[in-house]
């Protein structure tokens, strides 16, 4: 029976602004949690922001609905005129620190735990709490009737400051809990910066010549102490807790934990981040295992760690231990090697990269650092040599973290005797004697000697044979070498004149392997447009630019001849890249090295976009996970994208298909979940093909 809707309007009121607001404080907060907490977003940014936007048009027209804890006001933008001291209720100790980075430092805490409690050889094992320790700023959180009213720093353990407006900015920072948490509580935790954020945030600030960072360490802490929030909210923070201060007593009605372990489940609960690394070990043998492990796995982090830490996961057992002056007796902090150490400049090189940039290097006396003897670091560039007042001779800091490049972060002052000059760029290559130049608005000086500049050449074809552009399977960097030294191979086109005899002349080259390459090289020659436009290494292109370039002109002779103007209306394309792009192919050169290859066979598919083939799966999201039996992962990504669909990393509500081949994971467990369709590989074909069920849908 129809219902009329004046008469459902009347019986069914209009919510109130109040109950509105509420509503949307709690979607937002919920996504907040899913997005910045548990990494697993399930709506897009955009449908955030309508709803961000649409508290806030509420909050503005009733300033009265305007609360502390509302998502609209994490960033306040109030500058402080200084930072307020908090007296902890409960003081912020600090923890033993066993230096010795082998396996005996788990084995002396285990034996001092149980001398302490008096246990003999024939006693249980301890059970400990094994966490990764965190390389950022000690932050307590204060909650009072479930909801944020201080953040302090650590300061003397006794007295921090008040750090509360730039925290707000957190996003992994609840700032109310779900209720059944205890009216009082005090949650202590390390805030830090991601590597990959603090790097991002380097790079905009040498863009904009402001100062770089040391390391995240120093980039968080320098965040959490702004004055002004808004420069805060800039520098992506991030939060972990790891334990309790002040905290209603069971007596009161507050909770009662048996474990540290227990603690922490129960943190995550309440809506905190906890370390994923965090587990359980019994007895020595097990935290040696835990060291190693995450050891092994510390350049993998997304975050910095300096070492693991252990605690006796009984509460009661710690109560036994107690403290020993200002450090607990039940935990101990297991350190790693070093990741910066000071070193002295004994000169300053420079190297060619393959676009032709001009990278300074410090020779270095030798120096152990992040687990390697480091004798040479960048210096990025002559402004930031100038910036940090890097001259030879000078005692520097250098930085080692993962698989990055060693950097010099600063010098150490007064370690400089006499007068040294300024380091001087050269104005001709050091490989080839091209001229170099800096381009206007440009930090970065480069040479001007192209594919016949030997360095470029090298780095050229190792970038044109990678697994994303031509994935040239066998050609790596000591061929390459080989290849270019022994002047075998100038240009790109020479790969493909290679041939037998040529390549077993060269040293540990076997008639079998020589055989791979070849016919590495046989297939890589049928690919595709952004894969070659890709591996020409143009300036200021990457993958999401050589496809965009291809869907927008079909054909490659189209982007060749293109104007700046019309290459301006591509899609992410602006007056830098347009300019890199028309430039590099008025070049007779390099329109040569393009027929050449054309020439020695390299063909993909293309025409006028009218031509192409219809975009099947357009609006489509489609995530790929496990390994295929005939395609790789790049090929199926290139097949669904040339047939409009977008290819996501993670599995959503919003997940169109996921496409699963061997030993899936938890993408594909995820996508069971939720009920999205999966597919093998035979499916996913006939569903580019359009036979597949659903292609349409």
């Amino acid at each position: 029976m129809a219902t009329d809707p004046d008469l459902f309007s009347a019986i069914t009121p209009e919510p109130q602004p109040s109950e509105v607001a509420l509503a949307l404080r709690a979607q937002l907060n919920h996504w907040a949690h899913q997005y910045y907490v548990l990494d697993e977003p399930t709506v897009p940014d955009a449908e955030y922001d309508r709803v961000f936007r649409e508290l806030q048009a509420l909050e503005a027209a009733h300033p009265d609905l305007v609360t502390p804890d509302s998502p609209t006001q994490r960033v306040i933008g109030a500058v402080m005129e200084g930072l307020a001291p908090v007296r902890h209720t409960v003081p912020m100790l600090s923890i033993h620190t066993e230096t010795d980075t082998e396996a005996t430092g788990a084995q002396a805490f285990d034996a001092r735990v149980r001398r302490e409690l008096g246990l003999a050889d024939a006693d249980p094992a301890i059970e400990y709490v094994a966490e990764p320790k965190f390389d950022g700023l000690a932050m307590s959180l204060r909650y009072e009737n479930g909801r944020l009213v201080q953040a302090a720093t650590r300061g003397d353990g006794e007295v921090g400051e008040d750090v509360t407006h730039n925290i707000r900015t957190i996003r992994q920072i609840p700032l109310t809990l779900p209720s059944g948490v205890p009216p009082l509580l005090e949650v202590r935790g390390e805030v830090y910066m991601r590597r990959a954020d603090f790097d991002a945030l380097n790079e905009r600030q040498r863009e904009q010549g402001g100062k770089t960072f040391v390391n995240p360490r120093n980039a968080a802490a320098g965040a959490v102490r702004q004055l002004d929030s808004n420069i805060t909210a800039q520098r992506p923070l991030s939060f972990f807790a790891y334990g309790l201060g002040a905290i209603t007593p069971p007596a009161e009605g507050g909770p009662v934990f048996r474990t540290h372990y227990e603690m922490l489940q129960t943190l995550k609960s309440w809506g905190f981040p906890v370390a994923t690394q965090v587990q359980i070990a019994v007895d020595a043998t097990e935290l040696v295992a835990f060291h190693q492990q995450v050891g092994a796995s510390r350049d993998a982090l997304p975050y910095d760690i300096d070492g693991v830490v252990y605690k006796v996961n009984s509460l009661q057992l710690q109560r036994d231990l107690g403290f020993k002056t200002r450090e607990p007796r039940w935990a101990v902090a297991h350190k790693y090697p070093a990741q910066e150490m000071a070193t002295k400049i004994e000169g300053i090189d420079v190297q060619v990269g393959r676009t032709g940039k001009i990278t300074p290097v410090a020779r270095l006396a030798p120096v152990f650092v992040g687990g390697v003897t480091v004798t040479n670091a960048t210096l990025h560039n002559l402004f930031e040599i100038r910036k940090k007042g890097v001259r030879v001779g000078d005692t520097v800091i250098v930085r080692r973290a993962g698989d990055v490049i060693p950097e010099v972060v600063g010098v150490m002052p007064g370690n400089r005797t006499g007068y040294v000059p300024n380091f001087q760029m050269p104005t001709a290559c050091p490989v080839c004697g091209s001229a170099v130049v800096r381009e206007k608005g440009e930090a970065n000086h480069r040479c001007t000697g192209g594919l016949f500049c030997a360095a470029q050449r090298k780095e050229a074809i190792l970038h044109f044979a990678a697994r994303r552009a031509m994935d040239i399977e066998g050609l790596g960097d000591k061929l390459v070498d080989q290849l270019v030294d022994a002047n075998v191979i100038r240009t790109l086109p020479d790969l493909y004149r290679l041939g037998l005899t040529s390549l077993i002349a060269l040293e540990r080259m076997a008639e079998k392997s020589a055989q791979n390459v070849l016919a590495a090289l046989e297939k890589s020659k049928q690919t595709t447009l952004p894969r070659f436009l890709f591996g020409l290494g143009l300036r200021h292109v990457g993958e999401a630019t050589a496809k965009d370039l291809a869907k927008h002109f079909g054909t490659l002779d189209a982007i060749m001849d293109a104007s700046v103007e019309q290459l301006l209306e591509v899609n992410d394309v602006g007056p830098v890249v347009a300019q890199s792009l028309h430039t590099f192919f008025a070049q007779p050169h390099n329109r040569e090295v393009v027929e050449q290859l054309r020439a020695c066979g390299v063909t993909w598919p293309e025409g006028p976009v009218a031509e192409r083939a219809p975009q099947i799966l357009a609006g489509k999201t489609v995530v790929l996970t496990g390994t295929l039996p005939t395609l790789s992962r790049e090929a199926a990504k290139d097949m669904l994208e040339a047939a409009g669909a977008k290819v996501a990393g993670s599995v959503s509500k919003k997940t169109s298909y996921v496409v699963a081949g061997a030993e899936a994971g938890s993408k594909l467990a995820k996508a069971e979940e939720l009920g999205v369709p999966v597919l093998d590989e035979a499916g996913m074909l006939a569903l580019l093909s359009g036979a597949g069920a659903g292609a349409g849908a």
